[in-house]
């Protein structure tokens, strides 16, 4: 086992995490839990160890074997811990997922050996995309986690606010299942992510809306996408489909559903423009929980 002192100021180390730290790092990730987010399991920290991920496993395929540390301090107590791999096809440095309880003297140590582990001037990106310790967290929450933003942005990291998190209780989602007064979508089962596909066809079988929601974990389901086709839009079709989401959820025991929506499109992009969508969403009851921060960090 190679430790390495981080600095007498500090009195912290780091050295390879091990199967004897489980539960103290279980610890640090669940303190770091955002409303509407499950516990973390062992399975999942295992999962997350090993480089995998049920959401955007593609881009977790495209990586190095990860490397994950702990930070502790004389005693031997672990204060923090960090998760960092390259990427194979051109040697990209990722700051995978990070935990330290937000302390700010801890979140610098692990951001500054992550740096020097991976190596060599490159480009490094940090919390690009989701990994297993959570349900789609696909950035920094930067409102809930301030001194792992500010350690990033004072190693040389700019970010960019990307993700709205969203989050809605569906307790009164009795006014939902059972009125069936939305058009009745297609529903088929999906495998990435995990849960369902659901379509909703007009009379001659065109596709007008489609959604996809994940399977409920620890009672939390995810809305991972809902449209309408352009030509359909202004007649409360995504209204009806996303009661029917909530429907599908509730029935396969949620309590909650989240959601994340990508509205950082450059102004003029109506591609990208996700106006609509936030305005259905806080009209159904969502509520925002953080915003999703994505950092780089230059060659």
């Amino acid at each position: 086992m190679a430790t390495k002192t981080l600095g007498p100021a500090t009195h912290l180390s780091a050295r390879p995490y091990e199967v004897a730290d489980k539960a103290a790092v279980l610890n640090l990730v669940n303190a770091d839990r955002l409303h509407g987010q499950p516990l973390t399991t062992a399975v999942m920290l295992s999962d997350a160890l090993a480089t995998r991920s049920p959401v955007d496993s593609g881009w977790w395929a495209e990586l190095e074997p990860s490397r994950t540390d702990v930070v502790h301090d004389s005693t031997g107590q672990v204060l923090g811990v960090v998760s960092y791999s390259t990427r194979r096809e051109d040697g990209t440095g990722l700051i995978l997922w990070m935990h330290c309880r937000e302390d700010e003297t801890v979140a610098e140590a692990l951001v500054e050996h992550a740096l020097a582990s991976l190596g060599s001037p490159r480009t490094v990106y940090a919390f690009e995309f989701a990994s297993a310790l959570t349900l789609g967290l696909e950035g920094l929450p930067a409102q809930a986690r301030p001194a792992t933003r500010t350690a990033l942005e004072a190693a040389g990291f700019s970010g960019r606010d990307v993700w709205r998190y969203i989050h809605r209780e569906l307790t009164k989602v009795s006014d939902i299942v059972g009125s069936r007064s939305y058009p009745m979508a297609e529903v088929a089962e999906c495998a990435d992510p995990p849960g369902w596909q659901l379509l909703l066809r007009n009379t001659d079988g065109t596709q007008v809306a489609e959604a996809t929601i994940g399977r409920p974990v620890d009672g939390t389901g995810v809305l991972w996408w809902i449209s309408t086709n352009p030509a359909h839009r202004g007649r409360g079709l995504g209204r009806r489909l996303l009661e029917q989401c909530f429907d599908q959820l509730a029935s396969n025991g949620a309590r909650e559903v989240i959601a994340y929506v990508d509205d950082d499109a450059p102004p003029g992009d109506p591609k990208r423009d996700r106006t609509a969508a936030n305005r259905l969403y806080d009209s159904m009851g969502f509520a925002e929980i953080d915003r999703l921060w994505s950092f780089t960090r230059p060659q």
